[in-house]
């Protein structure tokens, strides 16, 4: 049996509606198509909303932790993985995932977008999310789409994953 993909998302904490639905509608649509969602595993922002989208359609949800307590979870996550590294749980996100999509964020997305970039995964931006020139070079290489809704994030992931 073939291993299951993995799609990390990534995004703020502290996010606005639209960007809570996309999250959690792009949440849905992972699960929905046998995918498992990755994301930084805390009760916040982009994080609930996509495990909470994925959850109530059946998926399967890792949180990757910041802290030692694997209790520090949201109430949406299957497996807990609490890191204790803090930001540098931010590696662990990134290099666990097969694709990594962006929703908008802070500063703690950007640096999972450096690391994608840096460490050739490929990246879905969703919802106009902006990082930089660093990262339109690697668009111009190919290695990173744009999407402006969660239905053509998906078509974006697929084809990532083909």
């Amino acid at each position: 049996m073939p291993r299951r993909k993995i799609i990390g998302v990534m995004g703020g904490a502290a996010v606005s509606a639209e960007v809570s639905r996309m999250a959690k509608e792009l949440g849905r649509r992972i699960a929905e198509a046998g995918l498992v969602l990755l994301t930084g595993g805390r009760p916040a922002g982009v994080m609930d909303a996509a495990s909470r989208g994925a959850k109530a359609a059946g998926g399967l949800v890792v949180g990757v932790l910041p802290g030692p307590d694997p209790d520090d979870v949201g109430e949406h996550v299957d497996i807990a993985i609490a890191t204790n590294l803090a930001d540098a749980r931010n590696q662990v996100n990134v290099l666990s995932s097969d694709v990594v999509v962006a929703c908008p964020g802070g500063a703690g997305t950007l640096s999972e977008v450096a690391l994608a970039v840096k460490n050739g995964r490929p990246l879905v931006l969703l919802g106009g999310f902006d990082p930089g020139p660093v990262v339109a070079e690697a668009e111009k290489a190919g290695r990173v789409a744009r999407a402006a809704t969660p239905e053509e994030a998906m078509r974006k992931v697929q084809a990532c994953l083909r």
